[in-house]
């Protein structure tokens, strides 16, 4: 019988198999965006807030990526190797125009911008082209000449998918990471922020929101506070978030506190909020900055040596050479981490240019005299912070400090010097605060997390507003938002005179180096059907100068975008009985009265459209893309009480007619990628990555072939393989290793992956036979013993079984051959009483008759069996082919000698158990199956017997049997027969034990029984 389930069941497994895929796909991941490095925070069930390692076991990874150029020319369709953060650096001197470090700081600039020119200087041997479309910054590879130049956004997207790969790695085999939230500095432009997002979607990453570096870690510190309640009388505290990092320094301040707000039905609840109300930065104070001071100190240094003095040596030269830069950068790095904890360091070059070697010291106090001016930079970055704010320095409650620039011994001292030394604060992780806050944003906007409701509110940070050209053909332009302005903040709403399709540009205020401002276009708005719309209103009764535009803007929380809630026209008109405005417009875009719109039911007759609008003077229509709003009221109605069908005069009203406008919003500034291009750059990525998987599987392929051959060398060592292998099949193994050995450090050093596999197939083709009798003989022993063993316990069994049955057929016969007696004895105890009988004397033969029965039950023999002869048949069978096969199999594999192939495997002995283990299951599971039989038969005599019971009146004769044979009975609800751990069965010996069990608790029962009856009966 087929099983079936029930509707509950299907659905449990419904949505046990849906929740299985969600969790599957619900890993998220933050991202840290550093200029130096690179952090990310993997958040999936059962990983909460886990810091993604590196393939070094790294907490961070350093940002930068690069091309190995291969000795020989790439073949065609395969890349050069690329290694990422520590091992891309180590690749500077050697290759310094193929490591790409620190591009975060080119994103979405001009390749004419001075911070372009500025990392071109400090990088020489890169290459840096202009897209062909964009005019934005990309590299030209001398490994990859034939390649077009590749865009930052490319490389970028490189070092994102390498971070990905790590965290799916730590996600397990089921770990999906498709969805991120990126950190970004405040000042990132739109530009900027696109570009980010473009290098995400070119490696399949959705970027669920973008956030500031300060609100990050802002975010962090608020997971594990809470804040004095506002609406409670409690005062909000104000933190800034000092983060001087390897590219930039940046100073937020944003306001902490409590609110309580309405929750699920009656109850309220408070959550916490963290608002952003002013910031600052200096784009190019930071760690790098700091090491160009020591680098430029250094060459001016080095030149003046004698040595370099004899060569003519010239700072131009030393800056112009790449390989010498890249030496001077990475030390100049490391001395500057060393004098934040000691007073003086020093490093040697060795041959840094021309063959010169060089040695260099420097002190922490010659250090801050020539970052002076740089300390300078700090207290500005704050103070212009506070401004924005319009906070005094006493107003905030601490400074939090982030970044490791932050840690620079005169970069405290500033701090202290603008606020008291007890205001600054190391209680965050200075590294990973910000990556941590990244997480938990993505945790929260995830579907799939629940998380502590922290409401958050990003600043815009830049001044932005809207120019258009009016009806008057005048420019115009108006100022939106304000460097305060809040992301995802209620909506503006702006309005137009403007009757004619027109466009709308908006733009952000940005500042230029130069200390001027310059306004960069960020989106376009173009009306299709204003023109269309406006006409259409005035020819039904609109008002031309009363006809307004209205368009609802906001900046969206996820990138600060320009978004368009809402864009209509407006005016008001009076409604006519016929002909009306809201119905001429409704019409004019396919939108009729509800009732006409409505198919008519079967036998109804359309009515006229005047009798229609003569039943109600007012009317209220609302559809998705028209709506009317009562405005004002102009008559009285007067209505007919009599018996005939009123016609009531059209009282006009005026009424507001809001009719949505068609629009796109397109990009402006810096031209999207076009579709062909985007596809065409997702494609050379995908093309590298499985360049390098090729790459990576030819060097597992090569290594297994090259630890196969040493592993070859130890066999033929060994005495067990010795002993088990002939001494022509040692001598073929040994002239094939050698030769492998020889090909590998020969010819086989370029050979692609299937040369190196065919090799190793060939190799283990020799040893796997060897190696096979090896096994075989270890295991064989041990397998052969539990072989016999179950066969002794099988046999012991069937013995016993056999035993029981016959035992119990000799009882049935000698019950038999005593059957005539006991019925004579039973008509002596049954004969009818006589006339002189007294009142009391059918007591007494009732009482005879109980003690009679009582007898017959105390005497029942031995206990019948569960099993048949016919039952024990097919495992009687199954064990003697078995012990026959195994002895035969044991003479053949006792003749042959080691070196044999054997005949007596180790699968076959296996397979052969298991074999017998499940007929004695199977016969086990049957003597269950006779024990419920009997359960329910001994049910069915009972209430049998309680019915006759019943019905048996005072003196009548009882039998001592009903003729119902004994049978074996169990609790309900109790297995007595349970599977292992291992999912194998009882033995023999257990199981015979247990029936055993069971027929003795079934006498037991039946004892109690015929007490009770006795008892009953009396």
């Amino acid at each position: 019988m087929a099983q079936t389930f029930s509707p509950r069941s299907i659905l449990l497994c419904v949505v046990f198999l849906f929740s299985t895929n969600v969790l599957a796909l619900s890993a998220v991941l933050g991202i840290d965006l550093g200029t130096e490095y690179i952090k990310a925070t993997l958040v999936k069930p059962g990983i909460p807030l886990e810091i993604v390692l590196t393939k070094d076991s790294r907490r961070k990874e350093t940002s930068a990526v690069a091309f190995k150029p291969s000795q020989n020319a790439p073949k065609s369709g395969s890349y050069p190797e690329r290694a990422y953060g520590s091992d891309a650096v180590a690749l500077a001197a050697r290759f310094p125009g193929d490591v790409y470090p620190n591009i975060k700081t080119l994103l979405g600039l001009p390749t004419d911008d001075s911070i372009v020119k500025e990392y071109a200087a400090r990088h020489p041997d890169l290459q840096i082209d202009a897209h062909k479309t964009r005019n934005t910054v990309a590299f030209k590879s001398k490994a990859t000449e034939k390649e077009e130049a590749w865009m930052v956004e490319e490389l970028l997207a490189m070092e994102l998918q390498s971070v990905q790969r790590n965290a799916e790695a730590m996600a397990g085999p089921d770990g999906n990471v498709r969805s991120v939230v990126l950190t970004v500095p405040p000042f990132y432009t739109a530009e900027e922020k696109r570009a980010v997002e473009l290098a995400a979607e070119l490696v399949g990453l959705k970027v669920l929101s973008l956030i500031s570096d300060g609100l990050a870690v802002g975010l962090n510190y608020a997971t594990s506070r809470a804040f004095p309640t506002v609406n409670e009388g409690g005062k909000p505290e104000y933190h800034m978030v000092f983060d001087m990092g390897a590219g930039s320094a940046k100073a937020t301040i944003m306001k902490f506190q409590g609110r309580t707000v309405k929750d699920i039905g009656k109850f309220n609840k408070t959550v916490q909020e963290v608002q952003v109300v002013g910031s600052s930065w200096d784009r190019t104070l930071g760690g790098d900055a700091l090491n160009y001071l020591i680098v430029d100190d250094m060459i001016s240094k080095f030149v003046e040596t004698s040595a370099a003095k004899k060569a003519s040596v010239t700072p131009e030269g030393v800056q112009g050479h790449g390989r010498a830069m890249a030496k001077l950068f990475k030390d100049a790095e490391k001395l500057r981490h060393i004098l934040s904890a000691n007073t003086d360091t020093a490093t040697s070059f060795e041959g840094l240019y021309e063959d010169i070697d060089f040695r260099y010291k420097i002190s922490r106090a010659t250090f801050e005299k020539m970052a002076e001016a740089h300390a300078e930079r700090v207290a500005a970055t704050v103070q212009k912070a506070l401004d924005v704010a319009e906070l005094d320095i006493k107003q905030l409650d601490s400074i939090i400090l982030h970044g490791g620039s932050s840690r620079a011994p005169f970069v405290q001292k500033q701090l202290e010097k603008v606020a008291s030394g007890d205001k600054l604060r190391g209680n965050v992780n200075s590294d990973e605060a910000a990556v941590f806050g990244a997480a938990f944003r993505a945790a929260e906007l995830s579907a799939g997390f629940r998380v502590k409701e922290i409401r958050i509110s990003d600043g815009s940070f830049y001044p932005a507003g809207m120019k258009w050209t009016n009806a008057q053909d005048k420019p115009q332009q108006q100022r939106l938002w304000t460097d305060r302005s809040l992301l995802g903040a209620a909506p503006k709403e702006v309005t137009f005179t403007n009757n004619e399709d027109f466009s709308i540009q908006f733009y952000q205020q940005v500042p230029t180096s130069e200390g001027t401002t310059v306004d960069k276009e960020t989106k376009v708005l173009t009306t299709k059907n204003l023109t269309a719309t406006v006409a259409s209103l005035v020819e039904k009764g609109c008002s031309q100068p009363d006809i307004q535009f209205k368009v609802k803007l906001r900046l969206a929380q996820e990138n600060g975008e320009v978004e368009v809630e809402k864009a209509a026209v407006e005016c008001e008109a009076e409604v006519q009985e016929k002909g009306s405005v809201m119905d001429g417009v409704k019409n004019l875009f396919g939108f009729g009265k509800d009732k006409d719109q409505q198919p008519l039911n079967e036998g109804e007759e359309s009515t006229s459209s005047e009798t229609s609008e003569s039943a109600s003077t007012t009317e209220s229509t609302e559809t998705a893309t028209t709506s009317f709003t009562e405005s004002s009221s102009s008559g009285t109605t007067t209505t007919s009480t009599s018996g005939e069908s009123a016609e009531s005069s059209p009282v006009p009203k005026k009424q507001l007619v809001v009719v949505p406008i068609s629009f796109t919003l397109e990009k402006a500034g810096i031209p999207s990628l076009p579709k062909a291009e985007l596809t065409k750059a997702k494609d050379r990525i995908k093309a590298f990555e499985a360049s390098d998987k090729s790459r990576r599987l030819r060097e597992e392929a090569l290594n297994q072939l090259e630890g196969f051959t040493y592993r070859v060398r130890d066999m033929l060592d060994s005495e067990a393989f010795t002993a088990a292998s002939t001494s022509e099949e040692r001598a073929a193994l040994e002239k094939k290793a050698g030769e492998a050995s020889e090909w590998l450090y020969d010819d086989g050093a370029d050979a692609p992956r299937e040369d190196f596999k065919a090799k190793l197939k060939g190799l283990k083709d020799l040893v796997s036979p060897v190696e096979k009798r090896i096994d075989e003989s270890r295991k064989r022993p041990e397998l052969v013993k539990g072989l016999k063993t179950s066969l002794d316990q099988t046999t012991a069994f069937i013995d016993t079984i056999k035993g029981k049955i016959a035992e119990a057929d000799a009882y049935m016969s000698s019950l038999s051959a005593s059957a005539s007696s006991t019925s004579e004895a039973s008509s002596t105890v049954t004969a009818a009483p006589s006339k002189d009988a007294g009142e009391f004397d059918g007591l007494e033969d009732e009482e005879t008759t109980s003690t009679t029965t009582t007898t017959a039950v105390e005497d029942r023999g031995p206990v019948p069996p569960v099993y048949t002869l016919d039952d024990l048949k097919e495992i009687t069978d199954l064990s003697t082919s078995i012990l026959e096969w195994l002895e035969q199999k044991l003479a053949e594999q006792d003749k042959l000698p080691e070196t044999a192939d054997p005949v007596l495997l180790a699968k076959d002995i296996m397979e052969k158990t298991k074999k017998l283990e499940k007929a004695g299951m199977d016969l086990a599971m049957k003597s269950v199956k006779n024990f419920d039989k009997g359960k329910n038969s001994k049910k069915k005599s009972g209430s049998s017997k309680k019915s006759s019971k019943a019905k048996t009146k005072k003196g009548s004769t009882k039998t001592d049997s009903d003729g119902s044979e004994p049978t074996i009975d169990f609790k309900e609800g109790e297995n007595y027969i349970k599977l292992g751990k291992d999912g194998k069965g009882p033995s023999a010996e257990k199981i015979e034990e247990m029936i055993k069990r069971m027929a003795k608790e079934q006498q037991d029962k039946d004892k109690d029984e015929a007490k009770t009856k006795t008892h009953d009966e009396l």
